[in-house]
């Protein structure tokens, strides 16, 4: 394992190398937006960041100004870490799911635990707007500000109604929305809005797609009314004053 540069979100330990070095991973999963690769004994906990990749490339090929990351395998390849902004992290773990940047974190949305009971239970009592209700991983992960916004058009629901003041029923459709939003965006490859791409180089087309997120002031889809746009939390807040209650 080459370490370029360490400074990443946390520092990569020191002995990462020294952990890894003669294991075989075993298999790759995901929680939120961590990936695991699990090794024989223990699992590294990658997350990319906001532009990080990881690349598989020939041992000769040379790295690039932000390839802070190298791990040599034995069939002769490497995998590579890039990240420009390095908000992206590489930590060792003997259990991931018991570390603690995993063990606070919410249901995955396509998950069967994940359903509107679930959103009405935590909800009970609190004054928070939906919208930042539900873009807290602690309740639900992957309901990123794109998808809520989009989610939340669906549902009928306006994104400053306090969660606590929402009923089980509504909580049903927008749970509902939610995984079909993300279900979509998915068999799209994603959103691409700037420098988005995926594995295969190619941008995702769910932009083109979306009902209300990027088109404040533009008709809406539904009722031709105009969309409003605020700032919630610092990030651009889209929806129906017709629509959505």
């Amino acid at each position: 394992m080459t370490v370029r540069n360490g400074s990443l979100r946390w520092p990569v330990p020191a002995d990462l190398g020294e952990k890894l070095e003669g294991q075989v991973i075993k298999s790759v999963d995901r929680r939120a937006k961590y990936l695991f690769l699990n090794m024989d004994r223990g699992t590294v906990i990658v997350h990319l960041g906001m532009s990080g990749s990881l690349r598989i490339i020939t041992d000769n090929t040379p790295p690039l100004t932000h390839d802070h990351i190298d791990v040599a395998l034995q069939s002769g390849v490497i995998l590579r870490f890039n990240d420009p902004r390095r908000f992206g992290c590489w930590l060792w773990a003997d259990s991931a799911e018991e570390h603690p940047l995993i063990t606070h974190l919410g249901p995955e949305p396509l998950a069967p635990e994940f359903n509107g009971a679930h959103l009405f239970r935590l909800s009970r009592g609190k004054n928070t707007p939906v919208k930042s209700f539900i873009m807290d991983n602690q309740v639900v992960v992957g309901a990123g500000n794109i998808y809520a916004n989009e989610a939340l058009f669906k549902s009928g629901i306006h994104p400053r109604r306090k969660a606590g003041r929402i009923s089980l029923d509504r909580y049903h459709r927008l749970a509902e929305a939610i995984r079909e939003t993300l279900s979509a965006a998915i068999l799209m490859g994603g959103t691409t809005l700037r420098d988005f791409v995926n594995s295969d180089g190619k941008p995702g087309y769910f932009a083109q797609s979306l009902l209300v997120y990027g088109r404040g002031g533009q008709p809406c889809k539904e009722c031709g009314a105009p969309l409003k746009e605020i700032r919630m939390n610092n990030r651009s807040t889209v929806y129906c004053p017709r629509c959505q209650r």
